[in-house]
């Protein structure tokens, strides 16, 4: 059986609030792009040609929010993508579409650009 989680409504406000910046959205996309190393504050903003202090404000959001690992590294920090957080959001936004009717959930899967392996498996139905 899949073992399904699911994630507060306050937790998943917090991380729709962090991504609610284009900036921010750019920048978490940019580190999922290069996840699992991640990038140090420097590349981040030469890839998103934003000023160092504008990028702090945004890093320190979205390292809040949970969405953002933050490591030391010498005299750097390296920003990295949670993954699994970001997997835990998809799965809390389709966990319950439409309202376990798995034929219609279907057919928007199949209407959805979206590799179907990059969506959540469907959690079963507890009884």
């Amino acid at each position: 059986m899949l073992k399904c989680h699911f994630m507060e409504s306050k937790k998943a406000s917090i991380i729709f609030e962090a991504l609610s910046s284009d900036v921010r959205l750019d920048l978490f996309r940019l580190l999922v792009k290069n996840a699992p190393d991640g990038l140090v504050a420097g590349e981040i903003a030469k890839e998103l040609d934003i000023p160092s202090t504008n990028l702090s404000f945004h890093l320190k959001a979205i390292v809040q929010s949970g969405l953002v690992d933050v490591e030391r590294e010498g005299r750097f920090m390296r920003y990295k993508a949670n993954i699994p957080l970001m997997l835990d959001i998809v799965g809390y936004l389709t966990s319950e579409c439409c309202s376990n009717d798995p034929e219609r959930c279907q057919k928007f899967r199949d209407a959805s650009a979206v590799d179907p392996d990059l969506l959540p498996k469907r959690c079963a139905s507890e009884g």
